[in-house]
């Protein structure tokens, strides 16, 4: 017995009807609205990793001028911002993997601009430099902003994954291609107490 078109599409609407009656269109929507969270919220992580990366070459540039003979801090800084800016992730790129090589990426950069700020500790004149200060306040507030975008975007992930992994919500995010969103992991030796010596 053939259908025709007209009734096939029919049993489809009545179909949809139904599954809107049991409430399958309010959780759609729901994991819509979540996912959006997600997203805009990994755009936030990623704007401001973008600032940071913008400071550094007036960074580097101030301390150049003062710390001529620090050669080696200067390219370590360099090669990783080039590389940290290099690895762009797009929200529909994010799984598990890409997360952790966008964070490995940022963390060798902060671990080169530690040792970028290490190094005024042996110019009195540069650490007195009102460029240097203004750059160095505006750099701890990029990572007051770094922390916090990062804590949103985590918060939203848990809100998004907790919601498509319950039951019913499950099986329409599976029908729909709804996914869970990686999480940032701690820094490795993150456990370990800092040593403190006096």
């Amino acid at each position: 017995m053939k259908l025709k078109t007209s009734t096939i599409l029919l049993i489809i609407v009545v179909g949809l009807l139904l599954l809107c009656g049991m409430g399958a269109c309010s959780t759609y929507n729901k994991m819509v609205g979540l996912e959006e969270g997600v997203d805009q919220s990994w755009g936030e992580v990623e704007t401001q990793y973008q600032r940071r990366a913008d400071l550094i070459p007036n960074l580097v540039s101030t301390v150049k001028g003062y710390a001529t003979h620090e050669s080696e801090t200067f390219e370590k800084v360099t090669e990783a911002r080039a590389k940290a800016t290099s690895i762009t992730l797009n929200v529909d790129d994010l799984n598990e993997e890409n997360l952790a090589k966008f964070q490995k990426a940022q963390n060798d950069l902060s671990s080169a601009l530690k040792s970028l700020l290490a190094v005024s500790e042996n110019y009195p004149d540069l650490k007195a430099s009102k460029n240097f200060e203004d750059l160095q306040v505006q750099l701890e507030g990029t990572e007051n902003r770094i922390a916090t975008a990062r804590s949103r975007y985590t918060e939203e992930v848990r809100t998004y994954n907790t919601t498509i992994r319950r039951f019913p919500a499950t099986i329409f995010a599976g029908m729909f291609g709804f996914s869970t969103k990686p999480q940032f992991s701690a820094e490795e030796g993150a456990a370990k107490a800092p040593k403190i010596e006096f």
